[in-house]
């Protein structure tokens, strides 16, 4: 699905309709995901990305899930038909790519985020900096997952927003 984006945005350069040296990846949740793996897995493809609750991690989060689930097999077999073979999750983790980045990261994550683990965002950060690749993280305390509540979930925007206005600005 990763390319899929990329595939996206090559196909608005060529209709004329963006300029593909111009593009950020924006995403949160599976969105995060993506907008990590899309400066990490892919390079070169976006001048900024902004991850707001992203898995950084897929082997850290699988075990969780399954830990947490009582040892599901159903659920392990699920995940692995969904994420495939467990020994191949780290070729598709940001964080294990958080070197080749060529692009600066924001990273916006709720500390009591219960859907993907706040941890997911503080060991890719630890990951960029350990790199010495731009990155800049924003905790949103007292958060979930969701951005429920209306004061954090402007943060996030506005903190967003302004990153990628400092990292692509406008002519």
């Amino acid at each position: 699905m990763q390319t899929d984006l990329s595939d996206g945005v090559a196909w608005l350069a060529e209709q004329g309709i963006v300029d593909p040296k111009r593009a950020c990846i924006v995403g949160a949740s599976y969105g995060g995901y993506a907008a990590l793996a899309g400066v990490t897995l892919q390079q070169g493809k976006y001048r900024c990305a902004v991850a707001v609750a992203g898995v950084s991690d897929l082997e850290l989060f699988f075990n969780r899930e399954y830990r947490e689930s009582g040892d599901s097999k159903d659920l392990r077999e699920g995940w692995l038909e969904m994420m495939g073979p467990r020994n191949q999750l780290s070729q598709v983790s940001p964080r294990t790519f958080a070197s080749a980045t060529n692009a600066p990261v924001m990273l916006i994550h709720g500390r009591d985020d219960t859907v993907v683990p706040f941890e997911q965002s503080q060991r890719m950060a630890d990951s960029l900096k350990d790199a010495g690749k731009p990155d800049e993280f924003v905790e949103l305390q007292g958060e979930d997952h969701w951005l429920s509540r209306s004061a954090t979930r402007k943060k996030m925007l506005q903190s967003a927003v302004a990153f990628v206005q400092k990292n692509n600005p406008a002519d």
